[in-house]
């Protein structure tokens, strides 16, 4: 028995140490992935932050413009409210299907990748 003892125990080291890799292993994947998922959070933030700074000077051009074609001072700003109300009932509408489904899908993706 006790020719047993040290290998026994030899086999309860490397055992502590292969779970104490696992671990690390396990954590290192998490943060890898967490990291991935956060990078694209912030660029996409960016890119969102930065078109919506083009499309508020862009749309304020298209209501000055209409005022002007119409001659009156505020039909062109009604006119791009009333789009981007529309626009709002369009995305309502079918929020699982343009936003939810695909939003899903890519953070199961990254998830599991």
């Amino acid at each position: 028995m006790e020719e047993n003892s040290p290998l026994f125990g030899a086999l309860l080291e490397k055992l502590e140490n292969f779970s104490k890799t696992s671990i690390d292993l396990f954590k290192l994947k998490a943060i890898d992935k967490l990291s991935d998922i956060l990078s694209n959070v912030v660029f996409y933030v960016l890119i969102g932050l930065l078109a919506f700074v083009f499309l508020l000077f862009l749309n304020l051009a298209i209501a000055f413009w209409i005022n002007d074609l119409l001659g009156k001072e505020y039909a062109g700003f009604f006119i791009v409210s009333g789009f981007y109300l529309l626009l709002i009932l369009i995305v309502v509408v079918f929020n699982k299907r343009i936003i939810r489904a695909p939003l899903i899908s890519t953070l199961i993706s990254k998830l599991l990748k």
